[in-house]
């Protein structure tokens, strides 16, 4: 059979005529098929599919489930699964962030391609959509591909699937044993001081600050040398509009509160669905702790201080991409 040599850098001498070489140096004298360039004979081999997947796709999940059911996989001391969230997780998310919120990230420089900083953002959006956003688009989108680790309260590891879940996604209890840990060890922490007061804020009350606590992220900051990189997410807070609060239900189930949207619990499971609104995510420059002394953290009026400052920035930075944002949903 004739050697084929593909002739890409070489101009055709006969229009129309396929662009492969035989094996004594003359050019095919075969038709060459429409939009290929070569005959049926020297037509380049395309790559092997399964259905709508490449072969290679294929192969790759296959590995990955057998690895997953021989348990050959590992996980740090707090449970993160590296493998599965960068395998699994992240291609099954991303794409929501990207085509159905339409994420905007701006300032992403701003976090470091390597070594600890804490990621201090609001906190919104009747459920903490709005810090999976973060964490995944962080992975999707800054160029080092870091993994943000993020601080989440107990009620969320007591859950039966979501705890599991969250663990295994590399969040830890929001304890300041397991955050120093982490920052100690060059990790990214994301943290929102605001908690439930936060996500569990009404609708009259949107995109407005609630207090940071006492100020426990501004003393890990401080303990770790660790550098404050502010976060300001627009779009969290139109996805479940928050008109109502049942606090009976919320205490019969436990919960911090129960909301009540437009949309749920009128219609069922349908009305869980968020809405498509338009997200800006903003981060600020570094805030540097290296200049303070080490028992900074001690110091109660350094941290009050420090905490006011933050989350008024936070928040002038909610107003600023509020303004540029030309509607909640468009």
């Amino acid at each position: 059979m004739a050697q084929v040599i593909s002739l890409q850098d070489r101009q055709r001498t006969e229009p129309g005529r396929c662009r492969a070489i035989t094996s004594s140096g003359r050019q095919c004298r075969n038709r060459a098929l429409a939009d290929s360039g070569f005959c049926r004979v020297h037509l380049p081999a395309r790559p092997e599919r399964i259905g709508p997947f490449s072969a290679e796709t294929v192969q790759d999940m296959l590995d990955f489930l057998r690895d997953r059911l021989t348990g050959d996989y590992e996980v740090d001391e707090f449970g993160f699964d590296r493998e599965l969230t960068e395998r699994f997780w992240l291609p099954l998310l991303r794409p929501i962030g990207q085509y159905y919120w339409r994420v905007e990230w701006r300032g992403l420089e701003n976090i470091p391609d390597q070594g600890a900083a804490l990621l201090v953002g609001n906190h919104a959006g009747t459920l903490p959509v709005d810090a999976m956003v973060m964490k995944f688009g962080v992975l999707a989108e800054h160029p080092a591909r870091r993994h943000v680790r993020l601080l989440a309260a107990d009620l969320a590891f007591r859950m039966p699937f979501v705890g599991p879940m969250a663990r295994k996604m590399g969040n830890t209890l929001a304890t300041t044993e397991d955050a120093l840990r982490l920052l100690e060890t060059g990790e990214l922490v994301g943290v929102f001081p605001e908690g439930y007061k936060g996500v569990g804020k009404g609708w009259k009350e949107r995109y407005r600050l609630q207090r940071f606590g006492r100020g426990g992220f501004i003393e890990l900051a401080l303990r770790a040398r660790a550098p404050i990189v502010p976060v300001a997410i627009v779009g969290s807070e139109e996805i479940y509009p928050m008109i109502g609060n049942a606090k009976l239900l919320a205490r019969l189930g436990g919960f911090p509160y129960f909301p009540i949207t437009p949309f749920f619990p009128w219609l069922g499971p349908l009305g869980m669905i968020p809405l498509p609104s338009k997200w800006i995510v903003e981060f600020g420059e570094p805030i540097s702790t290296e200049q303070y002394p080490a028992d900074a953290w001690q110091d109660a009026m350094l941290v009050f201080n420090e905490t006011d400052r933050i989350r008024d920035q936070i928040q002038q930075m909610l107003y600023r991409n509020l303004m540029s944002r030309r509607s909640a949903f468009f």
